[in-house]
């Protein structure tokens, strides 16, 4: 009975060990490549638990992340044939794991290495076609822009998938370093110049807008004041006439006190008129 127990155990722990040597996991981070006696079988594992046979088969896993190289500085000639100093680093990460083996024997220093050699035959050939002028003062952007073009397609035989190229440091000849600052800050200046010019010519369609429409709300302002003060003294004469057909004498008299209350009395006014006109009509009348 022992015995059998024992034996139990020992079948219960071959079995634990060839479980454990059979599973494996895959992280999200990694990719994983499953061989077997040195032949690969399968390299599209999702993250998760994942199983082999023990002994047949092998696995190999590498960092998925986006991975940055730096280069050293290496020389570069333009159209004009000077050299130019360029240190630049790249971006890049596995796309293809099991063409990146083939490729690479999965050896990270070697895909760099060659990844690098591509960059700089991208950049030779770039800056081949350009001047000084051009490379330098250039938008960086559109410069690497044109790099990457040409790097991508090729960096795909190697299962690698390009991020970015950033160019770091551009070393000019002493000769020439002068003539091209003095370039950049005349650049530098029109540019200035001509953003001035922009926004002095937006400034003045503004002004004449914003003026425009003032013009056009002080007329709209002004006829409307007009026609209702027209409204209001025909009204106002409409209640005079009413007023007048009445009593026409009481009229008369409201009125003349109207004009005494506006042209008598007032401080510093003068009157040259005759006593006996019409306008101290009322006031010559005998009192009643």
């Amino acid at each position: 009975m022992a015995s059998r127990n024992f034996f139990i155990v020992i079948l219960a722990a071959i079995a634990a060990l060839l479980v454990y040597m059979s599973a494996f996991t895959v992280r999200q981070t990694e990719l994983a490549i499953k061989f077997r006696f040195g032949e690969i079988v399968r390299a599209d594992y999702e993250p998760g638990l994942h199983f082999m046979t023990p002994m047949v088969n092998n696995i190999r896993k590498f960092d998925k992340r986006i991975l940055t190289r730096n280069y050293p500085s290496e020389q570069f000639l333009t159209s004009e044939g000077k050299i130019l100093a360029i240190d630049f680093y790249v971006k890049w990460r596995i796309d293809d794991v099991g063409r990146y083996y083939q490729a690479t024997a999965g050896d990270e220093d070697s895909a760099s290495g060659r990844l690098g050699a591509i960059v700089k035959d991208a950049l030779k050939g770039v800056i081949a076609q350009r001047t000084i002028q051009q490379v330098v003062v250039a938008d960086r952007a559109e410069f690497t822009g044109d790099v990457v073009k040409i790097v991508s397609d090729n960096s795909k035989e190697l299962g690698i998938g390009l991020v970015d190229i950033r160019v770091k440091k551009i070393d000019l000849p002493g000769e020439v370093s002068e003539s091209v600052f003095n370039r950049m800050a005349q650049n530098f200046r029109q540019q200035a110049a001509q953003l001035r010019a922009e926004g002095q010519q937006s400034y003045e369609q503004l002004r004449a807008e914003a003026d425009r429409k003032r013009t056009e709300v002080v007329s709209t302002a002004t006829r409307n004041a007009q026609i209702v003060r027209g409204q209001a003294d025909a009204k106002a004469a409409e209640i005079y006439a009413r007023a007048y057909g009445r009593n026409a004498e009481f009229y008369s008299f409201y009125r003349s006190l109207e004009a005494y209350r506006s042209a008598i009395g007032q401080e510093g006014d003068m009157l040259v008129i005759s006593p006996d006109s019409d306008f101290f009509k009322y006031l010559n009348q005998p009192r009643r």
